[in-house]
């Protein structure tokens, strides 16, 4: 994997949109900043590209490989929901 300027501005757009699905796939409101979920986003595409590389899936295409990206907004959507669970819990008091 090259590590070039123009390769991390790719994969922080990728993983803003990312994010945004996965903020979409996640039932539900979520009480979390956007910058969370972008943030969330990044670590999911960054992720989901290393785990699709290591089962074989992803592959050297010239235009979107689909399967990587179910990977990443799959990922994604985990992230979302765990963070936004444990806010949930976080602000609930029970007496």
């Amino acid at each position: 994997m090259e590590f070039t300027v123009w390769g991390i501005i790719t994969a922080l757009v990728v993983g803003l949109i990312v994010g945004a699905l996965g903020r979409l796939v996640v039932p539900g409101r979520q009480n979390m900043p956007i910058w969370l979920h972008m943030l969330i986003g990044v670590g999911a595409a960054l992720l989901g590209t290393v785990l699709a590389r290591a089962m074989g899936i992803a592959t050297e295409t010239a235009g979107i490989d689909w399967t990587e990206l179910l990977v990443q907004v799959v990922l994604a959507a985990i992230g979302v929901a765990l963070v936004a669970g444990v806010g949930r819990r976080r602000g609930v008091t029970h007496r």
